[in-house]
């Protein structure tokens, strides 16, 4: 008989435990259940993670590390250039990192106890300076603090859209928070009025590089109309024809 290494009898645990937890909840999964699955003792789960507080903390790990390591690398980098790096791979980090995250947000309470919540806090309290810039004030620190949301939610909320297209869509989302004009009514407007009677913002006219690079590629690919490619982007079908018509142009 073949006997499975350490490593690889740990991995099938955290796999077996990641499933059951995403179907039944971590509350309602018990070690004896990824045990049956795995045709495993109890005590064989407990030589690999003495508690199921274990498991959660070696699957939330990667995820943790990943950002972590992210934040490094934007640390060293010019303030807008570092703003740039983080708030791209904060999306990508969390595409690839959909389920654990999915498992994390239905189970919410579990990250408040121990090392695992203070970390997290401290990853986003670095993602918020670092998207902020130096000598941020506070309406600055607050659409930070929005942006890092906005690289997060949407993973979990939209588990049926496919991954090049949120991402598009989250990126389009986050630049158009840090880098557009303020909505109607937020305040006085810079020209003193002379905005008023500027057409009301409805779906957007144009689309991000990347919402551009999304739609030439579900078009090329054959499977999707432009209503479908105009919906899942968030653009009018006429905005979808004119990048299209754009690139067959070129």
């Amino acid at each position: 008989m073949t006997v499975d290494a350490p490593d690889d009898t740990r991995t099938r645990i955290l796999r077996a435990a990641l499933d059951l937890f995403a179907e039944h909840g971590y509350q309602r999964t018990s070690l004896r259940q990824i045990g049956e699955r795995l045709r495993l003792t109890k005590a064989a789960i407990l030589y690999h993670f003495p508690a199921k507080e274990h498991l959660l903390a070696a699957l939330v790990e990667p995820l943790l590390a990943d950002l972590e390591a992210l934040l490094d690398r934007a640390g060293g980098l010019p303030a807008e250039r570092a703003r740039r790096v983080v708030l791209e791979g904060w999306v990508d980090t969390m595409l690839a990192h959909r389920r654990p995250l999915g498992m994390l947000f239905h189970d919410i309470a579990l990250i408040t106890r121990g090392d695992t919540y203070h970390r997290l806090m401290g990853i986003a309290m670095r993602a918020n300076d670092l998207i902020a810039g130096p000598d941020a004030g506070r309406r600055e620190r607050v659409r930070a603090v929005q942006a890092v949301a906005a690289c997060s939610d949407p993973v979990v909320f939209f588990t049926d859209v496919p991954d090049e297209v949120l991402r598009a869509d989250m990126l389009d989302g986050m630049h158009r928070l840090l880098d557009g004009v303020p909505p109607s009514g937020a305040g006085a407007p810079a020209d003193g009025g002379a905005s008023r009677g500027r057409r009301r913002p409805g779906r957007p006219r144009a689309m991000s590089p990347e919402q551009v690079e999304t739609a030439r590629r579900m078009h090329a690919e054959g499977s999707h109309s432009a209503d479908e490619i105009a919906a899942a982007l968030g653009v009018s079908r006429a905005t979808v024809y004119r990048h299209l018509d754009a690139a067959s142009a070129q």
